[in-house]
């Protein structure tokens, strides 16, 4: 019997470009991610479908878009949710430079004039950079406390930032409303300790232990729950700042922009930074 070889097969997409994530797949264990022997992992050009779905404004908003591209264009990344922040968008890079190119051009306003300008970015380069980034996975504070930094994984991250949209929405609800000025204040006292509950979770999210100043080491969940519950303000609020700085280490780079000889003489600085955002409904077009 003749197998039914589909001759359109030699057809199908074939990985674009190799990379190597940021994490280097430690935080990963083999239900999450499939390493290879060279640490380089294959990405492929999204397919039409893998487009639609960036389409699909629901998706997009709860982040199974994301996932499902993933899951499509890198095999080696078996549950996309469980990938941690810098990781994540060194992946959507790729994608990006696999599926359209290695340039994009971006559209941004110029400081002081607020004046419209379009500008072409080299995305290996930047790829480059993120590749180079060496991931610190510790801090420690003016007191002696020495913390372990725990990634965000993607899903924590799409929960916090639905989150926090829901609650925007609510404020705007609020100042809309017909309620009485009482109501409303009760109203955003309530939303705000909602905020507030959404961002004492992300910190304890952050934390994977905690040094003391004497050298004990505390991994108990608990315990370091209790610690940021009852540690003084100032205390807590350097741990967040030191956990923000980590947190960002391998974010992708501003670019650095020069202005042009008009420019400058009408008061724009010599050369500014424009964010570089993963913003998937206009990264992927």
């Amino acid at each position: 019997m003749t197998e039914n070889i589909n001759p359109l097969q030699k057809y199908y997409r074939q990985p674009a470009i190799y990379i190597k994530l940021p994490s280097a797949g430690r935080y990963y264990d083999r239900n999450v991610y499939t390493p290879s022997e060279t640490g380089e992992i294959p990405i492929l050009p999204m397919t039409a479908k893998d487009e639609l779905a960036f389409k699909t404004p629901d998706a997009m908003i709860n982040g199974q878009a994301t996932v499902d591209v993933i899951k499509s264009c890198v095999p080696n990344l078996l549950d996309p949710w469980k990938m941690v922040n810098y990781d994540t968008d060194t992946v959507l890079l790729a994608i990006r430079i696999a599926t359209y190119g290695e340039t994009m051009n971006i559209r941004f306003a110029v400081p002081v004039t607020g004046a419209e300008q379009e500008h072409t970015v080299n995305l290996p380069a930047i790829l480059d950079d993120l590749g180079k980034v060496k991931i610190e996975d510790y801090a420690t504070t003016s007191k002696g406390f020495k913390i372990k930094i725990m990634p965000l994984t993607y899903d924590t991250l799409t929960k916090i930032q639905i989150a926090r949209f829901e609650q925007q929405k609510i404020y705007g609800t609020i100042n809309s409303s017909t309620l009485t000025e009482e109501q409303k204040q009760t109203a955003f006292a309530k939303s705000f300790e909602t905020l507030n509950t959404v961002n004492f979770s992300l910190l304890l999210d952050s934390i994977g232990e905690i040094t003391t100043p004497d050298g004990i080491t505390v991994t108990d969940r608990q315990q370091i729950i209790e610690f940021c519950n009852k540690a003084d303000s100032k205390t807590i609020k350097e741990i967040e700042d030191k956990l923000s700085q980590l947190r960002v280490q391998a974010q992708t780079p501003a670019l650095k922009i020069k202005a042009t000889d008009e420019q400058i003489k009408a008061g724009v600085p010599a050369t500014y930074e424009v964010p570089m955002t993963f913003d998937n409904s206009n990264f992927f077009g």
